[in-house]
C-alpha cells in the first residue's frame, strides 16, 4: 500500500473521528465489560516476544498451556524503511502497540513470534482465559449444557435409510445431547463445567476473540477511542486475523490432545472418494461454525430433494424420447407426401428462400421429447415437489436451530457492526425502551440512502434489459445472415456423403439460437463481475446495522439482478419471441428495420431447452473451474514464491496463513448460486425435464467441491452464528410462487400442447372436417395459414433468383391460425385462434388454482416444528426456569443470612440474661 493511500485512509478517519467515534468512557465500559482504562498517558503494556518452540503442530503459547484462539499477522517494515516513510512506519507501529495494549486491558493475553521463513513476519497469539470467556459468553448469550437430554431420541424411516451413508461412529464419534441454557457469570454452578479448558468450544472462543478484535481502540485521546479492526486491515497496519485449523487436512496431528478434526473431515467429508456418504453435520458445525454448517445442512437437503425430481424428470425424457418416432404430428413432418409437399414461406425480407416442412423433420421429433403430455404432469409435479421442500425444509431447519442453539438467536441478541457503531453521530429516542441512543443517521438521511439504492439497482436492471435488447438486435440480424449463407454452404455437403446427416440439424434457427446463448452468457458473466462491487458499495453506503441486516439488504440486490441477468433472456424465447411477427404480407419489424425474428415450425420450446441447458451446463463448469482451480494455483504460487517447502520446521500459524484467506462473503455467492440454480430448476422446468438431472449432478459435485475448498485451501473461518438461511427463504418461496405461473404459461403459450388438444378435440372432427372420430391426423396442416405470394410486399417479396428456383408457387405456408386469401377477412385471425386463446387461458386458470391450492394444503397440513421438538422445548425450558429459582432463592438466603443472624442473636441474648439471674 502507498504512501498516498495511508494518508488518504487517515485524513477519511481523522476528519469523522471526533464525531463518529465520540463514546464517553461510561458507555465504553458498559459495551466492553473487562475493559479497563488506562490513565492519559500511560504506555501501552508490550506484548511479549518469543522464539518458535519447534513444534509445528503446536496450537499452544510456548508454556504448553495457554490455547491459541486467534492469530494476528502483521509486517515490520522498520529495516526497510526509508527516511521518506518514517513517519508513516511510526504511525503504524503506534497504532499497532495501541491496539494491542487495548487487548491486553480487555483481559486477552497475547505472545508474539517471529516468522521462520520471512523475518519481517510477525505472528501475534491471543488467548481468552477461563474469566474473560464467561464475561463475553454473558454478552453474547452464548447457550451452554445444563444438563443430558433425558428424553428419548426420535427415529424415521428417513434416518433408518441414512444410517447406513453415516461415517462410522468409531471414526467421528457422537457428540453428547445436552439441554442448554444461556450463559451468566453467576450461575455457573448450574453449567456442566467439568474441565475449563474444554468448556467453550474453539468455535466459541474464537468467536468471542473476533467479537473484542472488533471493538478494541487503536487509538485513544481523551474520550474519542478510533476502533474497528478492519481499518487496520485496510490500512496495512495487520495482513490479515484468522483461527487456526487444528492440524494439516491430510496428516494427523503428533499432539496427543488434538482432536484432529480437519483430517477427519477431510477423509470422511471433503475427499471425493466419499461422494456417496451423508454429511457429518455436526462436526462441521462444530469446526466452522453454524452458519457454515446451515449452508451445507441446506445443499444436502436440497441434493437429495433434487434425486426425487431428477428420476421424474429422467422418466419424463425417457417417455418422450421413446415416443418420438410414434408422434404423429412428427410423422406428418418427416412424410415426404405431407411435410415434403408443403411449401413454407421465407423467414427474412428479400434473401430468405422458401422452404419445404420436411427439412425440419429432426426438429420436430426433438421437440417431441420434451412437449409431451409427460411433461404436463412433470410441471405439476414439480410444483407440489417445491411446496414439499420448502415445508420439510422449515421441519429440518427447526430441528438443527434447537440442536445448534440457535432458537434464540433473536435480533436484539446480534451486536452492531463496528462500521454503523463507529459513524453513530446522531441521537433519537428508542421505541421500545424510550431511551436514548446513537444512530448514524437521521430519518431523512436514511431515506436518502435507501432511495439511492434503489435508483441505481433499477439503472443497472435496465442496463440488463438493454443488453438482452441488444441480443434480440443480434439475433434478428445473424438469422438474415444464417439463412442466406448456411443453407448455400450446406448444399456442398451433398458432396461428401459422411456428413449429409448433420444438414438435419443444422438450420438457421440453430444456429442463431447457440450463438445467442453464448454471447448471452458470455454477457451475464461480464455483467455479474461488474454488478457486484457496485452492490457491495451500495450496501456499505445504506449502513445497515447488523451483519445480518447487511447480508440481507446485499442478498435482495444482488438477487433482483441476478434474475433479471440469468433469466431475462429465457423469458424472452418462453412468451415473447414468434409471438408479435404479423404475416408474410404484413411482417412486425423492430426499430422499423429488423423484422421479429419467428420460432420454428416446430415452436420456440426447443430453442427455450437449448438456452437452458448452454446456461445451466456453461455456469456450472464456470463455477467449478473457479471453485478449484484459482485457489489451488494461488495457493501453489505462494508456497514457490516464499519456499515453503524449505526442510524448516513451520508452525502451525504460519502454514495457515500460506493459504488463501475466505472472505467476509464466502457464503453469499455460494447460496447465490444454488438459488439461481434453483430457479432454473422450477421456473422453467416444463420445457427442460433433465434440469433437475443437471442440478443433481452439479450438486454432489458442489458440496464435495466446497467442502474440499474450505478444508485445504482456505484459512479456518472465524465461527459465526446463524439460526436460518436468512434472505434466502423468501427469495425461494417467492421463487416457487412464480413458477408455478411460468410453467403454466410455457405449457399454454410456448408449447403445441393446447393447439394440438383443441384441434383433437374440437377441429378434427364435423362440421370442421369430414371424420366422426377424434384424430391427430391433419393437425400439421391445420396449424399453418395459407399465403398467397402475389401479397407479398415490395420489401418482404423474394428476390428474383429465389423465385426463378421456385416456379409454379401460388401460395405458401406460415405458422399461425388465420383465415386464408380467399376469405373475405383474409389474413386475419381464424375461429381455431380464438378457440385455441380461450383455452390457453382456461388452462393457465385452471392449473394455477389447483396448484396453488394443492400448495396452500400442503402448507397447513405439514407442520413447521415436528411434536417431539416441541416437547424438547418445553422440557429446556423448564429446567431453565428451574435453575433460574433455585439461583434467586439462594442469592436471596445468602442476601438474608446477616439480617437472619442478627435477628437470632437478637431473641438468644435474653435468653442468655435470664441464665445468668438464675
Amino acid at each position: 500500500m502507498s504512501e498516498e493511500d495511508i494518508h488518504e485512509l487517515d485524513s477519511e478517519t481523522e476528519n469523522g473521528d471526533v464525531e463518529m467515534c465520540l463514546m464517553s468512557e461510561l458507555d465504553y465500559s458498559e459495551q466492553v465489560p473487562t475493559y479497563k482504562s488506562r490513565p492519559d498517558g500511560e504506555a501501552a503494556p508490550k506484548v511479549k516476544q518469543v522464539d518458535f518452540n519447534g513444534n509445528s503442530d503446536s496450537l499452544f503459547f510456548n508454556d504448553g498451556m495457554r490455547k491459541i484462539d486467534l492469530v494476528l499477522v502483521y509486517e515490520d517494515e522498520s529495516k526497510n524503511v526509508s527516511e521518506k516513510r518514517g513517519s508513516l512506519y511510526s504511525r503504524k507501529q503506534k497504532r499497532r502497540e495501541c491496539f494491542e495494549g487495548s487487548l491486553m486491558d480487555f483481559g486477552v493475553e497475547l505472545e508474539a513470534t517471529q516468522s521462520v521463513i520471512d523475518e519481517k513476519m510477525f505472528y501475534v497469539k491471543l488467548h481468552m482465559p477461563f474469566e474473560t470467556l464467561c464475561s463475553y459468553a454473558e454478552v453474547l448469550h452464548i447457550r451452554l449444557p445444563i444438563q443430558l437430554n433425558d428424553l428419548a431420541p426420535q427415529s424415521s424411516g428417513y434416518n433408518c435409510i441414512t444410517k447406513h451413508f453415516y461415517p462410522s461412529e468409531d471414526i467421528i464419534a457422537k457428540e453428547k445431547d445436552y439441554f442448554t441454557a444461556p450463559f451468566r457469570k453467576d450461575q455457573l454452578n448450574h453449567f456442566c463445567v467439568k474441565d475449563r479448558d474444554q468448556f467453550f468450544t474453539p468455535a466459541m472462543r474464537t468467536r468471542m476473540a473476533y467479537y473484542v478484535l472488533n471493538r478494541a481502540p487503536y487509538d485513544v485521546k481523551g474520550n474519542v477511542r478510533k476502533f474497528g479492526f478492519s481499518k487496520l486491515l485496510n490500512g496495512g497496519v495487520y495482513q490479515d486475523a484468522y483461527p487456526l485449523h487444528d492440524c494439516r487436512f491430510n496428516v494427523k496431528s503428533k499432539e496427543p490432545s488434538c482432536p484432529n478434526e480437519r483430517f477427519l473431515l477431510y477423509n470422511e467429508w471433503a475427499n471425493p472418494k466419499s461422494f456417496y456418504k451423508m454429511q457429518p453435520l455436526n462436526l462441521i458445525r462444530k469446526y466452522f461454525g453454524e452458519k457454515i454448517g446451515i449452508y451445507f445442512a441446506w445443499l444436502g437437503f436440497y441434493t437429495v430433494m433434487l434425486s426425487l425430481a431428477a428420476a421424474v424428470g429422467l422418466g419424463c425424457f425417457i417417455y418422450g424420447f421413446k415416443t418420438r418416432e410414434s408422434s404423429t404430428w412428427s410423422k406428418e413432418v418427416c412424410d415426404p407426401l405431407i411435410g415434403g409437399q408443403i411449401v413454407m414461406c421465407p423467414q427474412c425480407d428479400k434473401d430468405c428462400p422458401y422452404w419445404r416442412l420436411n427439412i425440419t423433420c429432426e426438429s420436430s421429433k426433438r421437440l417431441c421429447v420434451f412437449d409431451n403430455y409427460g411433461t404436463l404432469v412433470f410441471a405439476v409435479f414439480m410444483s407440489v415437489w417445491v411446496t414439499l421442500f420448502l415445508e420439510f425444509w422449515k421441519r429440518y431447519q427447526a430441528v438443527l436451530e434447537h440442536d445448534w442453539d440457535t432458537v434464540e438467536f433473536f435480533q436484539q441478541e446480534e451486536q452492531p457492526r463496528p462500521e454503523y457503531e463507529a459513524k453513530c453521530i446522531h441521537e433519537r429516542v428508542n421505541p421500545v425502551t424510550k431511551s436514548k441512543e446513537k444512530v448514524p443517521y437521521t430519518a431523512c438521511g436514511k431515506c436518502m440512502r435507501v432511495s439511492c439504492g434503489i435508483s441505481t439497482v433499477l439503472f443497472w436492471i435496465l442496463l440488463i434489459i438493454a443488453s438482452v435488447v441488444g441480443v434480440i438486435v443480434y439475433r434478428l440480424a445473424m438469422f438474415l445472415v444464417f439463412s442466406t449463407k448456411l443453407r448455400s454452404n450446406l448444399s456442398d455437403l451433398k458432396k461428401h456423403k459422411e456428413l449429409e446427416p448433420f444438414k438435419e440439424y443444422v438450420t438457421p434457427q440453430m444456429a442463431t439460437s447457440i450463438t445467442a446463448s453464448i454471447i448471452s452468457f458470455v454477457i451475464i458473466m461480464i455483467l455479474n463481475n461488474v454488478y457486484e462491487k457496485v452492490a457491495i458499495w451500495i450496501t456499505d453506503f445504506e449502513l445497515p446495522r447488523t451483519k445480518t441486516e447487511y447480508e440481507n439488504s446485499l442478498t435482495l440486490k444482488m438477487f433482483l439482478f441476478q434474475f433479471v441477468n440469468y433469466y431475462s433472456s429465457c423469458f424472452y424465447i418462453a412468451f415473447f419471441k414468434g409471438k408479435l411477427v404479423g404475416h408474410p404480407g404484413k411482417p412486425v419489424y423492430w426499430f422499423g428495420e429488423y423484422r421479429n425474428e419467428e420460432c420454428d415450425p416446430g415452436g420456440c420450446l426447443t430453442e427455450l431447452t437449448t438456452q437452458l441447458s448452454i446456461i445451466m451446463t456453461g455456469k456450472a463448469v464456470w463455477n467449478n473451474i473457479q471453485e478449484v482451480l484459482l485457489p489451488w494455483l494461488k495457493n501453489l504460487i505462494f508456497r514457490r514464491c516464499t519456499q515453503v517447502g524449505s526442510e524448516k520446521e513451520i508452525p502451525r500459524w504460519e502454514q495457515d496463513y500460506q493459504l488463501q484467506s475466505i472472505g467476509k462473503l464466502c457464503l453469499f455467492y455460494e447460496y447465490l448460486e444454488m438459488v439461481i440454480q434453483f430457479g432454473f430448476v422450477t421456473l422453467f422446468v416444463a420445457s427442460f425435464p433433465l434440469a433437475p438431472l443437471l442440478a443433481l449432478i452439479n450438486n454432489l459435485c458442489e458440496i464435495r467441491v466446497d467442502a474440499w475448498k474450505i478444508t485445504t485451501q482456505f484459512r479456518r473461518i472465524v465461527p459465526e452464528k446463524a439460526r436460518d438461511i436468512g434472505a434466502w427463504q423468501p427469495i425461494l418461496q417467492g421463487v416457487a410462487i412464480l413458477a408455478v405461473a411460468t410453467n403454466a404459461a410455457i405449457i399454454a403459450f410456448t408449447s403445441d400442447m393446447i393447439p394440438r388438444l383443441v384441434y383433437y378435440w374440437a377441429f378434427s372432427v364435423n362440421p370442421y372436417t369430414g371424420g366422426s372420430d377424434h384424430t391427430m391426423a391433419g393437425f400439421i396442416n391445420s396449424s399453418l395459414s395459407v399465403f398467397n405470394v402475389a401479397d407479398f410486399t415490395n420489401i418482404s417479396r423474394p428476390d428474383e433468383e429465389i423465385e426463378q428456383h421456385w416456379p409454379n408457387i401460388t401460395t405458401c405456408r406460415y405458422r399461425d391460425f388465420r383465415n386464408p386469401p380467399s376469405h373475405h377477412n383474409q389474413y386475419e385471425f381464424s375461429i381455431y385462434y380464438w378457440h385455441v386463446i380461450a383455452a390457453k387461458l382456461a388452462f393457465m386458470i385452471v392449473v394455477e388454482h389447483i396448484v396453488y391450492f394443492t400448495k396452500f394444503i400442503l402448507s397447513y397440513i405439514i407442520p413447521d416444528v415436528p411434536e417431539a421438538l416441541k416437547e424438547q422445548i418445553k422440557r429446556e425450558r423448564y429446567l431453565t426456569q428451574k435453575n433460574l429459582h433455585e439461583t434467586n432463592i439462594k442469592n436471596f438466603k445468602e442476601l438474608m443470612k446477616p439480617v437472619t443472624e442478627k435477628l437470632q442473636n437478637q431473641v438468644n441474648e435474653p435468653e442468655l440474661e435470664f441464665d445468668l439471674k438464675l
